[in-house]
């Protein structure tokens, strides 16, 4: 598939159909985590990956999304292991973490499949339900599944800013 294709066919699909996901597919959004570029190469990703309904249903007392889709990751990294930049100590996990969701939601739109990015979460809640060691930081929940048959884009999908509205050469 064209890149460009993949991604403007991508969107945050809220409805899923009750169809498990298959282990390979999971393999391979696993594989486009492993192969996203991180700082110096850290690899801090931690990502836990819930298909157990008991699991699953305990995503309510972290987040009111899931739309009970069969399959939901939770994306973090581990500040010790994450790249720190040298001038000011900011940590570069979070950035990581979001070019490896990137890179898993075009994998799951490369395999028929639908993902939202949650970034609406209690962090606190979650590090309790899911017992998330001190040292890693929850930076993305991604529900995966098949989409179900009334899934769509929102109304808003295609609104895009023109190139020139957000694009500069050599000067603002």
């Amino acid at each position: 598939m064209d890149f460009l294709q993949l991604a403007k066919d991508r969107y945050s699909c809220r409805y899923f159909s009750e169809k498990e996901i298959e282990q390979e597919k999971i393999d391979k959004i696993l594989e486009a985590a492993r192969l996203a570029p991180t700082g110096r190469n850290s690899q801090s990703q931690k990502i836990l990956i819930l298909t157990d309904k008991e699991e699953l249903s305990k995503l309510g007392g972290c987040t009111p999304y899931g739309w009970n889709a069969p399959l939901v990751m939770l994306i973090c990294y581990d500040k010790n292991e994450s790249w720190k930049r040298r001038c000011d100590g900011a940590d570069g996990g979070i950035i990581d973490m979001s070019i490896i969701t990137t890179h898993m939601m075009l994998e799951v739109t490369n395999l028929d499949l639908g993902a939202t990015w949650i970034g609406a979460f209690d962090p606190i809640k979650a590090r309790e339900i899911y017992n998330i060691p001190e040292n890693y930081e929850l930076a993305a929940i991604l529900p995966i599944g098949y989409p179900a048959e009334d899934a769509h884009p929102s109304k808003l999908h295609n609104d895009r800013k023109t190139i020139e509205e957000f694009a500069f050469y050599n000067k603002f």
